[in-house]
């Protein structure tokens, strides 16, 4: 079959696919992003196990009970399948050069929001459990070191893996 120069170029594989491209940290972030929502789900239709790791308001409201808690964790969660599924999208051959700076964009974004969000919050935790800010009387502790050494750490990483993801994208297909 021969293609007019303005046809996109896309090779299809046996199963009819586009081809993938083998980006493993694209995978990864996409398994982080799974992971995290599956926890906001189980929250979100009244799990208790490590609700007490969370503390704050998002404790206080699943504690509280109703329908808000459970729109609450079914947005997150769905916030976070829709990151992992962009992060898949770094392992597909762009249809057009429109696609590819769509995906990488979108990516990028993504990814820069959870590093950022990430670190500022295992820093400032981390601050504060080594005294270098004075906690309030109302902090909870034991959450605190749960967003440290866990929650906020699950978002620095996954954010670095989708970094690093969109930087092998990016290569992939200049």
């Amino acid at each position: 079959m021969t293609q007019t120069p303005t046809e996109p170029v896309v090779r299809v594989g046996s199963a009819g696919h586009r081809d993938r491209i083998a980006n493993r940290p694209a995978i990864v972030t996409a398994v982080l992003a799974a992971t995290s929502a599956v926890v906001s789900i189980y929250w979100g239709l009244g799990g208790r196990w490590l609700i007490d790791t969370v503390g704050g308001a998002i404790e206080r409201l699943a504690n509280r009970g109703g329908a808000a808690p459970v729109l609450v964790a079914l947005g997150a969660a769905a916030a976070k399948v829709i990151a992992g599924l962009v992060a898949l999208l770094l392992t597909l051959r762009p249809r057009s050069p429109e696609g590819r700076r769509a995906v990488l964009s979108l990516n990028r974004l993504i990814a820069w929001i959870l590093t950022l969000y990430g670190f500022v919050q295992v820093i400032a935790g981390s601050l504060v459990l080594t005294g270098g800010i004075h906690a309030s009387s109302t902090t909870d502790e034991h959450a605190l070191r749960w967003h440290v050494f866990v929650w906020d750490l699950w978002f620095l990483v996954w954010g670095l893996a989708n970094l690093r993801a969109a930087k092998r994208y990016r290569k992939a297909t200049t």
